[in-house]
This record gives C-alpha cells, sequence and structure tokens, in this order.
C-alpha cells in the first residue's frame, strides 16, 4: 500500500537539500526510506518506489539506487530506480523497477502523443500515394498490402481506420519507461515509450518514438543516434550517428555507421551502415552495408547491395514520383545503378547502369548487365552461382530475432511457387521470343533488355532443371516414409489436403502465399467481416504455417502440364522416371555449383598472395589462409548434398521397385 510521507521523512529530505511544491503530493511505497534522495525537486504528482538496490557498473563501480540532482514532475518510480544528475528535468512519465537513469539532458512529454504510432512514411513515391501508417505491431505483410494494393481503395481506407483506432487507444499525456531501463549520456528524450530492458546510452535526441524493447530482446540505442517520429522494434540496434526520420525499423535490425534514412520501413533483420535510405520499403534481410550507396523509392527484400549502389527516381519534370522494385534475393554490384521505373527479377543480380527500365520479373536467377550502354539480360545464370545458394543457407542462420512474438512470417525457401511460376512464364517468354524472331537469331529484344542467343538457350535449360528439382524434391517429400502396396495407394497418397494453393502465388515481403488467400481477406476487411489489426496478422500466421500443404496443391495441378500425367492416373514406374530426372537435375545443378566454386581458388585468385615469394611460397600463403579446395566448408556441403540426394532418390526407386512387376 502506498502512503504520504511522515514529517520526519519530509524534513530528512528537505537536510537533504530536497524541494517539494507541496509535499503532500508525494506518495510512497511500503519500504521507502528517504536517505538516497539528495538535491531532488519534486512539483506535481509523484509517487516514490524502495531505494534499496545496489547497480554494479563496468570496471566493479557500486552505485545505490536514489535521487540525487534530479527534478521530478508528475512522475512515477518503481522500485530500486537510481537517477542522476538531470540538468533539466523529468516530466510526465511513469518508470519502471530497477531503471538507471544518469546524465541525461531532459526527458519529457509534452501534451497528448501517440509516441510515434500513426506516423505516416510516404514509401516509394516521395510525393505521396503510397503512405503507410505505422505502429507498434506493423508486419511487412500489412505495410505491403497498404503500400500496394491502393487500386483497392476501401480495403486501404479499412486498414487505416483499424490503425488510427489503435493509435488512439495508446494516446497518452503520460510516457513509460519500462522496466530495467539504462539511459546514460544522452540529450532529449520527448513524448518517447521505452519498453522494459532498453539500454540507450549517448543518444543526441530521441523525439515522439515508441522503443519495443523487452526482457527477450532487448534493444540498444548507442552514441549520437538522431530520431523523430519513428518506432524501433524488438532486438534492434541503432548506434554510432544513424539519423531517423518518419522510420519503421523492424526486429532485429542493425542501423549503425552514420546511416541515414527518411520515409523508410526497415522489417526483420535489416541492416544499414554508412549510406542513405529515402522512401523505401525494405522487407527482411534487406542489406546496404558500404558507402556511396543509396536506396531511393524501392521495394527490396533479402537484398545485398554494393558499394556505391544507386538508383533514380527523378527525371525532372513531375518530381521524384518514380519507384522500383527488386525483388527477393536480389544484389547489386558496385557502383551499379537503376534509373526507376524498373523491375528487378527474384535472385537477379545488377551490374552497370541501366537507364531504360527493364521489367525481368518473369526472368528470375538472372545477370542484367551493362555493357557499351546497354542493358544485357543473361537469364537463369544465377541458379548455378555459389553465392545464390550460400546466402540461401545463410539466411535462416542469421535471423537475431529473440523476441517471441514475430512481428514478420519469412519463408527463406529458393524454389518457391513463387519462383517457379516465374520460371514457367520464363521458359514460355523465351521460346516465344525464338518463334518470333527465328532460333537462329544472334539477340533478342526484351523489355528494353537484350538477350544473347546462347543466353535464351541456356536460360531454357536452367529453368527446366531447376523446375525439375522442385517439382521432384515436393513429390520424393510427399512419398517419404511409406510402404505402398499399389499404384492406387500411391495415387491417394499424391492427392491434395488442402483447399488453397491453386493459381498465382504472391510475395508479400517474405511471406509466399497463394494470390488467392490475399484476395479472400482483402474482401473480409473490406466487408467488415475482419476488423481488427491482430485477426489479420493471425491470417498471415496461419498461412506461413501452411505453406508446404499448400505448395504441394499447387504441385499438384502442376504435375500434368510438367510431367504429361495426371495424378489419378500416375504410377511407380512414372515415379520412378520422376526421380531420375529428379537427380540428373540435383547432381547438374550442384556440379555446377561446384566448379563456379572452383574459380574462387584459380591462378587469378591467388594473385597477391606469397608477398616476396616464389610461386610455390605464394601456393602455400593462399592454402594457409583459405585452406585447400576439397576441404572448403561449402565444397564439402555440395559433395554431401549430391551424396545424400542421390541415395534419396535411390531409396525411394528401390522401395516402389515391387510396384513395377
Amino acid at each position: 500500500m502506498d502512503r504520504k510521507l511522515t514529517s520526519g521523512e519530509i524534513k530528512q529530505l528537505q537536510n537533504q537539500s530536497c524541494l517539494a511544491d507541496d509535499w503532500n503530493n508525494i506518495t510512497v511505497s511500503d519500504g521507502f526510506t528517504a536517505g538516497n534522495i539528495f538535491h531532488t525537486r519534486f512539483s506535481g504528482k509523484i509517487r516514490l518506489g524502495r531505494f534499496d538496490k545496489n547497480f554494479t557498473l563496468p570496471g566493479g563501480l557500486k552505485k545505490q539506487a536514489g535521487l540525487r540532482h534530479v527534478t521530478l514532475h508528475n512522475c512515477t518510480l518503481g522500485d530500486n530506480v537510481l537517477i542522476e544528475n538531470i540538468p533539466n528535468y523529468i516530466a510526465n512519465y511513469d518508470i519502471g523497477d530497477e531503471c538507471f537513469i544518469q546524465n541525461v539532458n531532459n526527458i519529457l512529454v509534452e501534451g497528448i502523443s501517440s509516441f510515434g504510432n500513426g506516423t505516416e512514411v510516404s514509401v516509394l513515391n516521395e510525393t505521396g500515394g503510397r503512405e503507410v501508417p505505422i505502429y507498434n505491431k506493423l508486419s511487412a505483410h500489412t505495410a505491403y498490402i497498404i503500400a500496394m494494393y491502393r487500386h483497392r481503395p476501401e480495403l486501404i481506407n479499412k486498414l487505416r481506420f483499424h490503425i488510427n483506432q489503435y493509435t488512439e487507444n495508446i494516446k497518452s499525456a503520460t510516457g513509460k519507461i519500462g522496466k530495467g531501463v539504462f539511459i546514460l549520456n544522452t540529450g532529449t528524450i520527448k513524448n518517447m515509450f521505452i519498453g522494459d530492458n532498453c539500454y540507450i546510452d549517448g543518444a543526441s535526441r530521441l523525439e515522439n518514438g515508441s522503443i519495443n524493447s523487452n526482457e527477450h530482446a532487448p534493444v540498444h540505442i548507442g552514441h549520437n543516434v538522431m530520431a523523430e517520429n519513428f518506432i524501433i522494434s524488438s532486438g534492434a540496434h541503432v548506434s554510432d550517428g544513424v539519423v531517423l526520420s518518419r522510420c519503421f525499423i523492424g526486429q532485429a535490425c542493425n542501423l549503425s555507421h552514420l546511416f541515414s534514412a527518411h520515409d523508410s520501413l526497415f522489417f526483420s533483420n535489416c541492416q544499414g551502415e554508412n549510406g542513405e535510405a529515402c522512401a523505401i520499403f525494405a522487407g527482411p534481410y534487406t542489406v546496404s552495408m558500404h558507402k556511396s550507396s543509396l536506396l531511393i523509392a524501392g521495394m527490396f527484400s533479402f537484398l545485398n547491395a554494393g558499394s556505391g549502389s544507386n538508383q533514380s527516381n527523378h527525371m525532372y519534370k513531375l518530381g521524384p514520383i518514380h519507384q522500383g522494385i527488386a525483388e527477393r534475393g536480389s544484389k547489386t554490384t558496385s557502383d551499379s545503378y537503376i534509373l526507376w521505373p524498373a523491375r528487378i527479377g527474384a535472385f537477379s543480380l545488377v551490374m552497370g547502369r541501366h537507364v531504360t527500365h527493364p521489367d525481368t520479373s518473369n526472368l528470375p536467377f538472372s545477370y542484367l548487365i551493362e555493357k557499351r550502354n546497354k542493358s544485357f539480360l543473361v537469364p537463369g545464370v544465377n541458379l548455378r552461382s555459389v553465392g545464390t545458394i550460400r546466402d540461401a543457407q545463410k539466411w535462416p542462420k542469421r535471423d537475431k530475432r529473440k523476441d517471441p512474438e514475430k512481428l514478420d512470417n519469412i519463408n527463406f525457401n529458393l524454389l518457391s511457387p513463387f519462383t517457379i511460376q516465374k520460371m514457367l512464364n520464363g521458359i514460355d517468354t523465351l521460346r516465344e521470343l525464338q518463334n518470333t524472331s527465328g532460333e537462329t537469331s544472334e539477340s533478342y529484344s526484351y523489355q528494353s533488355t537484350i538477350i544473347r542467343n546462347s543466353s535464351l538457350v541456356k536460360g531454357i535449360q536452367f529453368y527446366t532443371l531447376a523446375i525439375n528439382k522442385f517439382m521432384g524434391n515436393s513429390i520424393i517429400k510427399r512419398l517419404e516414409n511409406i510402404r505402398f502396396s499399389n499404384n492406387e495407394e500411391i495415387r491417394l497418397r499424391l492427392q491434395p489436403t488442402h483447399p488453397y494453393g491453386l493459381g498465382e502465388w504472391v510475395d508479400l515481403s517474405g511471406l509466399i502465399t497463394p494470390k488467392q488467400l490475399v484476395s479472400q481477406l482483402a474482401e473480409s476487411i473490406e466487408d467488415g467481416l475482419v476488423n481488427d489489426l491482430s485477426l489479420i496478422e493471425e491470417s498471415f500466421s496461419r498461412w506461413h504455417k501452411d505453406y508446404y500443404d499448400m505448395e504441394w496443391t499447387w504441385v499438384c495441378d502442376l504435375i500434368p502440364r510438367w510431367y504429361g500425367i495426371s495424378v489419378e492416373e500416375i504410377t511407380a514406374k512414372d515415379i520412378t522416371d520422376i526421380v531420375r530426372q529428379w537427380k540428373d537435375a540435383v547432381v547438374t545443378l550442384d556440379k555446377m555449383l561446384y566448379e563456379d566454386a572452383h574459380k574462387e581458388y584459380s591462378l587469378v585468385s591467388k594473385t597477391g598472395f606469397g608477398a616476396d615469394g616464389n610461386s610455390k611460397q605464394r601456393e602455400y600463403d593462399f592454402e594457409q589462409v583459405r585452406g585447400a579446395f576439397e576441404k572448403d566448408p561449402f565444397v564439402c556441403m555440395v559433395s554431401e548434398h549430391i551424396r545424400i540426394k542421390t541415395e534419396l532418390g535411390n531409396e525411394l526407386i528401390d522401395r516402389i521397385a515391387p510396384l513395377l512387376d
């Protein structure tokens, strides 16, 4: 039970150079003692907890909880708080247990604040039209719909209404600093919500924002950070001179080394250093780490931006109104440049300068290369790249989210209905080019790019191998660990078990799902049947959970088109033929990866090794640093992958062999 100060406690506080506008406005908890409060002024309504804990600081220094050299106005303090050396004051804050606040200029809430929630972020189009109002629980998928589904105005109006309701419900004239928060050597903190276990050291200015730290995934805000009108999600790290304005920072993002951004959204595990972001939609794992890199007016996810990467959204006519999309897994090399509008296909590499507005979305895993001021497209070649496979392997391992509540549902699959449908379209597109211009043409024009004849032919081969690999993977997985007595049992097992999955699939910034489900959800929101933000996020989580069942529905529908047989008529012999095609595709692609990896151990790669030595010493120096090719972890993984997949295919062939008689 809280109580008023006793006359003895008031006298003791006065003797310790403390002042109060009205001592009767101060309440204290049971166990309160006044012995650790010095040079403190109290104004307005004040509630104080106990001060009986020691903080042990780096270097071993111990400090007793208490108040020293601080002015408090309308504040509530939990137990075992230490606040000292506040040159100005702290006003209108609830401060949780065991907080440590030292050398902070001032902390205040002025007026009614929503703490960054409801801030309009003008992504993609700097002049407006795709604004996303941010809120604490914003997912990449909800943001994607708000930004990209402007052709459904009623849907957007309903989503904005629900976000506005959420924002209204959290508005307050009192800020919050959660439990176990450390705030050191910081400038101004104004209209801020700061979650549990947050660590702020040396920030310059934090204004109108929420830092959603918690005990599972603390947030770290470091030196010289300036941020206004923002939300930072759990597990994020923002430090070293970062400047943010009107931004959402997702879970486990890392921004540092003078990175600056405005009107941008960053979702799970993004990383930004040295460069600049302007009006970008950075889906999960968007990475830009180098100086002179500018990401502007683009939508990205799983992006790796090389040094000096740049885009333009301004043609000096109607303003910065242009936008572009680099679909998941794209890479931009050093000094690459894209003039928006443009759309880059999934898992593609962009090299050089491109000003002709290409759309390569139906030709994924490609190289887009500048040569003599022209854009050349090499379809499918990235399927044999070591870098592509390494990326796919490292993304799940680099998921730093510790929060039990994951805001984004992330599908890491390299091959999925989303990319396979594009490869199918790609094969049709390339064959159409052949039919239109002739198979003997030296080159073909496609979407403002040039495709050489040899590249077109190989592109069809690459896509065919990848589709065979994907289809075989799905079928083998479906028939795994089951003994079949006849063909009917195989057919029964291959029947789809999920009602959704047919038709086009989309990538909702990390979440791969059937477009049909997105359309149904949109209709439910428009009709008011789904009228809560949490229900929308539950839908995304359910789709993510059901991915493989829905994927099989899609694969099952593709079997007749790809293999020329229906599931109702398939036999053990057909399965055997499919598995053999799959084995051939897997081994062929893996051998390509093996050869690509071998280039990293070529004579050229050894240039610069063995300084001041002869060729033999260069070889030895290279081996000491890089190791032998056969022992490289990736090379060993490829070799092991070939072995395991070969055994897996043989096992299924042997298991159904009795049905071939």
